[in-house]
């Protein structure tokens, strides 16, 4: 009965010192690798600590500091992450937080670059709906009109210099831009008509009597508008 107590004694002790030595064996495995991983982590850095990761970087990399409560653990990164922006400085390259609402990237503190989902972005701000005589276009709030969306482009009109189309090197023709007609009233209304010019090469020589035509008609036409504009009296009595 002694002898049988005994081994069940030595079985629980030789439970409890495998229980001890796996125990030891875990914490020593889980040391190192935070050992390992810390000095992954410092690999980054120019100086760095276990309790708080870089201190300081490279030249061409960004300190970023991940807060958690009272602490914080650095890291060195080529881009700044979300919500951040990128401030080189003499000594140090930091990443600052955006201080625009609802702000995912920004160029400053103040000035966003890409809101957040579900906002749209006008002039460094986040809007939930578009600002009053803009209207969306994909992820921003556009002034006026965008035309290669909601308008086509007309054909070239003639190649002219000053009412003719030959005898000179250079003329210009001009196009208008032609709204389609299913585009809403609303932005029908910040679509004022639009034409461009450009510069067109025109032949050197007029066939005979072209150039003549065209010089009657443009005095012909200057004629008419003389005719058509009203005569305004002299100022003292006849």
């Amino acid at each position: 009965m002694l002898q049988n107590l005994f081994l069940v004694e030595m079985h629980w002790q030789l439970l409890a010192l495998l229980l001890l030595f796996y125990q030891t064996l875990i914490l020593t495995v889980t040391a190192r690798k935070q050992s390992e991983s810390w000095r992954l982590e410092c690999r980054s850095c120019l100086e760095c600590s276990k309790e708080n990761g870089c201190l300081r970087c490279p030249e061409r990399l960004f300190l970023f500091l991940n807060r958690d409560g009272m602490s914080h653990h650095g890291s060195c990164l080529h881009s700044c992450p979300s919500g951040h922006f990128g401030l080189r400085g003499k000594d140090l390259n930091r990443c600052m937080k955006c201080k625009a609402p609802d702000c995912e990237r920004c160029f400053n503190k103040d000035f966003c670059t890409k809101c957040n989902g579900g906002y749209l972005l006008f002039k460094g701000k986040c809007f939930k709906s578009c600002p009053e005589g803009t209207f969306p276009q994909s992820t921003d709030c556009v002034e006026g009109c965008v035309f290669r969306v909601v308008g086509v482009w007309g054909e070239w009109s003639l190649c002219q210099q000053n009412g003719l189309s030959c005898g000179v090197r250079w003329g210009q023709q001009s196009r208008t831009l032609e709204l389609s007609s299913n585009t809403p009233e609303e932005t029908e209304a910040l679509c004022p008509p639009q034409t461009e010019s450009r510069k067109c090469r025109m032949r050197k020589r007029c066939l005979k009597g072209t150039r003549k035509n065209e010089r009657i008609q443009e005095r012909r036409k200057a004629q008419k508008n003389l005719k058509l504009s009203p005569v305004t009296e002299p100022p003292w009595g006849m």
